[in-house]
């Protein structure tokens, strides 16, 4: 019966996690095609995919390498914009921290966006969910948003080795990251922390390898969080 319950946990999970192929599969593709227009090779790109696994945070080390920023730079940039996934990672403990070791790690690897949303709400609607239900579920939702991200990123890959240089890919970066934002901006505090970034980021775009956007990114958080307070007073 236990193992029945499991596999049920895993399936609902893979049930659940088959509308983010959505959004997985061309975002994957867009960074292959973008790779391989820096100048990656396929193996490399799909290399970058498997090794990070964090579209973002991807997105933002592709750009500053072909800025042709320092290791550091790109490293730290990288690091800034995944924050959020210590946050994913405080707040899913209470759930899978009994785990062992090796399953932690596996969680720890996988634990991106779309994983962590749909695990921790389907957690707190079950609360009665064993820890092996659990980490059945997160499973679920992993196997049709990963591995389908590994492919659509080899097959972006080959489609960036054919497709000509002239035809101005170099703008498909900043269309990217504005159509992440968009959807983001839900509340008042979201809108003020946009704008004062942008701002920021315009200020100071004379920072030599883009850390001005990182100072920008840090004073929209700044600016976002107050508003956020006002707002709940």
């Amino acid at each position: 019966m236990a193992q029945s319950q499991v596999m049920s946990s895993y399936w609902r999970g893979v049930r659940d996690g088959i509308p983010f192929l959505l959004v997985v599969v061309p975002f994957a593709a867009l960074f292959g095609v973008i790779a391989t227009e820096a100048g990656l090779s396929v193996f490399e790109t799909l290399s970058f995919s498997v090794v990070v696994i964090a579209g973002a945070a991807q997105f933002t080390a592709m750009q500053l390498m072909t800025d042709n920023a320092p290791t550091v730079v790109v490293l730290i940039s990288a690091l800034a914009v995944n924050l959020r996934m210590a946050m994913y990672s405080a707040s899913i403990t209470p759930h899978l921290g009994p785990l062992p070791f090796w399953k932690r790690a596996v969680v720890g690897y996988f634990l991106v966006d779309q994983t962590y949303a749909a695990s921790v709400l389907e957690y707190d609607r079950k609360p009665d969910m064993t820890v092996s239900e659990k980490f059945a579920y997160f499973l679920g939702v992993v196997t049709p948003i990963c591995p389908p991200w590994y492919a659509a990123t080899i097959a972006g890959a080959y489609m960036g080795n054919i497709i000509p240089a002239n035809l101005g890919f170099d703008m498909v970066l900043p269309i990217a990251f504005l159509a992440m934002l968009g959807p983001a901006l839900r509340t008042r505090a979201h809108v003020f922390a946009a704008l004062a970034a942008t701002a920021l980021a315009l200020l100071f775009a004379w920072v030599p390898y883009n850390l001005g956007l990182l100072i920008a990114g840090i004073g929209g958080m700044i600016v976002g969080a107050e508003a956020e307070r006002r707002a709940e007073q």
